[in-house]
């Protein structure tokens, strides 16, 4: 089983010269988000409301209009769904200030009937609006070309608790093994469920919050502006790939998808237009002991 990790700086409009046509099982992009700000990168190690305010530029969030965003992302798009395998998955995660003309961008790119699914993800960070209810999650859009894409429906990370009233209403009886559970019958047949497995997650994420990336007291923070929490990859990479299946991110960041895949024994490629992106997923790459390997478009 390889872990190789390889990392490239490059724009992500040429991740399909760097991965090659319909090579990935999962694509994952974590672009800008169209905020309208300069994002700063903070010293981890370093706590204090104006360490981020100070740091290096991670990299610049500022089109003069959706419009122009959308064209911007466009051609991204088109090059990161060429390198999806025929059953793997693609997934853009962005929020509210675009989320709605880039679903309208990637059907008319890959074609409507490709469109799986949407995911709500709750990071948890609570809201600091005081007129009305504030915006609180993000969107991630997953698509395929397959009707069947390839998923783990029993990977424990596609999982999640049964509700206690369900626990105590429905799983009343024990096995030999001392295991809780309860039989369903449908049409004639019986179904076993057992309230140690959970139940299978569906479209709304709140148990991966983004705090424990973007907090100098955690270990996973590298500092590094909108960096998103392990959890939340692990989870896309794992339910979603085969070991030594290749995991790519075009928009790399501080390379939480790569250390993802390495953890999980898939291989992985991650590029990324900024130095500072390139320089914080190496160190955090090196920090966590994965094998990588810095490499220019030609040579991937």
């Amino acid at each position: 089983m390889s872990t190789e990790v390889r990392i490239c700086q490059c724009d992500a409009i040429d991740v399909d010269r760097v991965v090659g046509k319909e090579r990935a099982q999962v694509v994952y992009l974590d672009p800008p988000f169209n905020v309208g700000t300069t994002f700063r990168a903070r010293d981890r190690v370093t706590i204090g409301p104006k360490t981020r305010a100070a740091g290096p530029i991670a990299y610049v969030d500022k089109w003069p209009s959706v419009e122009a965003y959308i064209a911007w992302l466009t051609p991204r798009l088109e090059a990161a769904w060429s390198i999806v395998s025929t059953n793997g998955t693609f997934w853009l995660h962005l929020d509210h200030r675009a989320i709605h003309e880039a679903k309208v961008a990637c059907d008319r790119t890959f074609g409507k009937s490709t469109f799986l699914t949407e995911i709500i993800w709750s990071p948890g960070n609570g809201s600091k609006a005081r007129n009305f209810f504030g915006i609180t999650h993000q969107t991630l859009l997953v698509y395929s070309k397959s009707k069947k894409p390839l998923f783990q429906p029993n990977e424990p990370l596609a999982r999640e608790p049964f509700a206690s009233t369900s626990l105590s209403m429905h799983f009343t009886n024990t096995d030999k093994q001392g295991r809780k559970y309860r039989d369903r019958i449908v049409n004639g047949k019986t179904y076993r469920y057992y309230a140690d497995e959970g139940r299978a997650l569906g479209s709304i994420w709140t148990d991966c919050p983004s705090m424990g990336a973007n907090t100098p007291l955690r270990k996973e923070s590298t500092g590094y502006a909108t960096q998103k929490p392990l959890r939340l990859l692990e989870r896309i990479v794992r339910t979603c790939t085969n070991d030594d299946d290749l995991v790519v991110d075009p928009f790399c960041g501080s390379g939480t998808t790569l250390v993802a895949a390495a953890l999980a024994g898939r291989r992985a490629i991650g590029c990324d237009v900024g130095e500072l992106a390139i320089a914080t997923a190496s160190a955090r790459l090196k920090g966590e002991k994965i094998r990588f390997r810095e490499v220019a478009p030609i040579e991937c």
